[in-house]
């Protein structure tokens, strides 16, 4: 008996050695992918059976439930294309709210741009540029948003108004994005171009760094045009991009930055950097501290044109460990 294991052993050997070299040779994602269903997916909301209802929120067009990002189970790599093909539907739906309901037009990016020219846009109102009161600037972060938006996720799992720049582009209306390069030419092309009297930002995440970038490069043109500044969130640091001493003082006078805090709205955040102030935005959640902070914004804004014009630097007054200001 012990002769006959003996002798078996190398056939063992053997077929295990065939056995990992054949292991080997498959792939193992394409199987993954011969189970999973064809990477092919509608074109429209209504062919995912979705819609967004009066509350502005995603909704199944059958049961009304919220999105289901698992839609199939254990197919995660199917379900993250079929969620990202819904983000480009959506994108578009949202290009199109701010053409058919903000009345905005899309601008192509650079102006005299060459058929085969890479390009971008810029979207604006028809009177951006000769309305001699007031111009907004909405800048958001970077990753797969884009114009016209905060955050996708916010978008699809919760609303249009924590997720768009929509509300901040309503209220403009009622009483345009890009990081470094592309803030300094729609500055130098757009915004400087404007008859507005008041010229305000509102710059979310990397929005913020942008925006610094522009001071930095357009220091004297942004000092004279610009009369408040909003960050919600913004990666901006002072240190990293060498900001000089002038546009610190500037920036602690003009600028506000709601930051994510477990602290209630307005209520004062500690900096160790010397610019801006530092107050909660009301949510811990990044994606969600521009839509948190929307009033207090204008209310900012309201305070430093009133501070300007009666020459008084638009300092927020605190009581009660918390920042008040007059309505805009």
């Amino acid at each position: 008996m012990m002769a006959q294991l003996q002798q078996g052993g190398p056939d063992e050997k053997e077929k295990t050695t065939a056995l990992k070299d054949l292991l080997s040779r498959i792939d193992l994602d394409e199987l993954m992918k011969k189970d999973e269903p064809p990477l092919e997916f509608p074109d429209t909301l209504e062919g995912f059976e979705y819609i967004f209802n009066e509350k502005g929120q995603l909704r199944h067009i059958k049961t009304g439930e919220p999105f289901v990002f698992n839609y199939r189970e254990d197919l995660h790599r199917w379900n993250q294309k079929r969620y990202e093909a819904l983000g480009e539907i959506i994108t578009k739906y949202i290009y199109e709210l701010l053409e058919k309901e903000c009345h905005l037009k899309k601008v192509t990016l650079p102006v005299d741009a060459i058929e085969t020219e890479p390009k971008s846009f810029i979207f604006m109102s028809e009177d951006a540029l000769v309305n001699p009161d007031k111009l907004l600037v909405l800048i958001h972060g970077n990753g797969v948003v884009r114009a016209g938006q905060w955050a996708r996720r916010l978008i699809i799992n919760e609303d249009l108004d924590s997720g768009t720049q929509i509300p901040y582009i309503k209220r403009a209306i009622e009483d345009n994005g890009s990081p470094e390069e592309h803030a300094i030419y729609v500055w130098d092309h757009f915004i400087s171009q404007s008859a507005a009297e008041n010229v305000f930002f509102v710059a979310h995440s990397y929005g913020g760094l942008a925006f610094v970038e522009l001071m930095i490069q357009r220091e004297a043109e942004v000092k004279n045009r610009v009369t408040a500044v909003a960050l919600t969130d913004s990666v901006h640091n002072v240190w990293h991009q060498e900001v000089g001493k002038t546009i610190r003082e500037w920036m602690r006078e003009n600028c506000c930055n709601w930051v994510s805090s477990s602290e209630p709205l307005d209520t004062s955040v500690e900096s160790m950097l010397p610019d801006c102030p530092r107050v909660s935005a009301g949510t811990e959640r990044h994606e969600l501290t521009s839509w948190k902070s929307f009033p207090s914004v204008f209310k900012f804004f309201g305070e430093a044109v009133k501070a300007k014009n009666s020459l008084v630097k638009p300092t927020p007054t605190r009581r009660s460990n918390r920042i008040k200001y007059e309505e805009f």
